[in-house]
């Protein structure tokens, strides 16, 4: 259990930190007008990993909320994932520059796997792969296009290519608070090599216990989100379960 990890989410839209309900823009509630006031609450109630998606980003196909992701990176000094919007190699070696411990690969490892291949050669431990699933069908361009392949072949393609994570999403469930998709998840992480954390859905310490019974001994973590902004996971409780597995 000692790689198990509680990830708290910052989804950026307009430079604040947000929830969206299944990916959709439309249906985005604003939970802090500051980001890195978000990101040093987090640290401060004792979090060790921060995971960030830059939602504008992952529909331009470029960093959109970099102001928002450098501001945090200056508050905080545990370490960050980061996705939305990482397309090519320039922008995740610029990202990692900047201070961001692992980026997450999305759209561009179905559309150019070779380059998921390439920054994880170059940049060992440090490049994850986000497959956000519709009906089994992963999603691409910030969620608005389903594509025709199923979340394990894609994740087939990464099993040698030193890929540090798969970042798996059920769509379905994100930001409505119906609890995460461990049969699913944990199917996957059955089925590869690859660590999974597991993301969509996370709405109270019933799903972290979940997470750490021994069927579901391969994932590497979850991302909780609206969960925390809503008072409905108390992150103490949550991360103390978390380190009482850790220690036995």
């Amino acid at each position: 259990m000692e790689t198990v990890i509680l990830f708290p989410a910052i989804d950026l839209k307009n430079g604040q930190c947000v929830r969206l309900e299944q990916g959709d823009m439309a249906r985005a509630t604003v939970f802090n007008l500051n980001p890195a006031a978000q990101a040093q609450s987090f640290a401060a109630q004792g979090f060790e990993y921060l995971h960030v998606v830059d939602l504008d980003g992952a529909f331009a196909g470029k960093p959109v909320n970099a102001g928002a992701v450098e501001a945090m990176l200056k508050t905080i000094k545990i370490p960050v994932q980061l996705g939305g919007g990482i397309r090519d190699l320039a922008t995740v070696e610029a990202w990692l520059d900047k201070g961001i411990t692992r980026v997450i690969i999305g759209t561009a490892a179905v559309r150019d796997p070779e380059l998921v291949k390439s920054a994880a050669k170059t940049f060992p431990g440090r490049v994850a792969v986000g497959l956000d699933a519709r009906d089994g069908k992963v999603a691409v361009e910030g969620w608005a296009e389903t594509s025709q392949v199923t979340v394990l072949e894609i994740a087939k393609r990464f099993e040698d290519a030193g890929v540090a994570a798969i970042i798996f999403t059920d769509i379905a469930r994100d930001g409505l608070l119906k609890g995460l998709n461990l049969e699913a998840t944990i199917a996957l992480a059955d089925a590869i090599s690859i660590p999974v954390i597991a993301s969509g859905g996370l709405a109270s310490i019933e799903d972290v216990k979940a997470m750490l019974t021994p069927r579901a001994k391969k994932l590497a973590g979850a991302i909780a989100g609206r969960a925390l902004y809503d008072g409905r996971l108390d992150p103490a409780a949550a991360l103390t379960l978390i380190r009482d597995a850790r220690r036995s």
